[in-house]
């Protein structure tokens, strides 16, 4: 009977064994690499509590975009979009500072610069999408969407 014990003593230690080394696997470490880039890509998606639609789509007060940068640029298209959908300065900029973060609209993973889809409600009560591009020089503007309108635009 002792003799019993011992070898299921044996083989339970091996097998715990076996399972740290498991552990260390290819497979698994590149799982845990790939978790972590996700998490430094969305830091503020896997820590949130509630489920509406701040939780849904990144409220005002996530911080992978700087909502207060030194320097707005616009593009050309930006201007003329801004143009035919009679939005301003002021709105681009109180969209960038209070807007949601629209994920399934952005790339932040996106190259040369990562780019991001703030939605929200302009003061005379449109609902827009702006695409901002965070870069060195300070904070593009690529585009401005009314979401309800469809305005005639000739921008290029």
């Amino acid at each position: 009977m002792k003799q019993i014990l011992s070898r299921l003593l044996v083989l339970g230690f091996f097998f715990s064994m076996a399972c740290q080394d498991n552990a260390g696997s290819p497979e698994n470490l590149h799982n845990q690499n790939k978790k972590r880039t996700h998490q430094q890509q969305y830091p503020d998606r896997d820590n949130r509590q509630s489920a509406g639609p701040e939780a849904s789509d990144g409220g005002a007060g996530s911080d992978v975009i700087n909502r207060h940068p030194d320097r707005l640029i616009y593009t050309k298209h930006a201007r003329c979009r801004m143009n035919c959908r009679h939005i301003d300065e002021a709105e681009v900029q109180e969209i960038l500072q209070e807007g949601r973060i629209n994920y399934r609209k952005s790339e932040p993973a996106g190259r040369p610069d990562p780019k991001f889809a703030l939605e929200g409600t302009t003061r005379d009560g449109q609902d827009v999408r702006i695409i901002f591009a965070p870069s060195k020089r300070g904070m593009v503007v690529i585009t401005v969407i009314d979401l309800e309108t469809d305005w005639s635009c000739n921008c290029k």
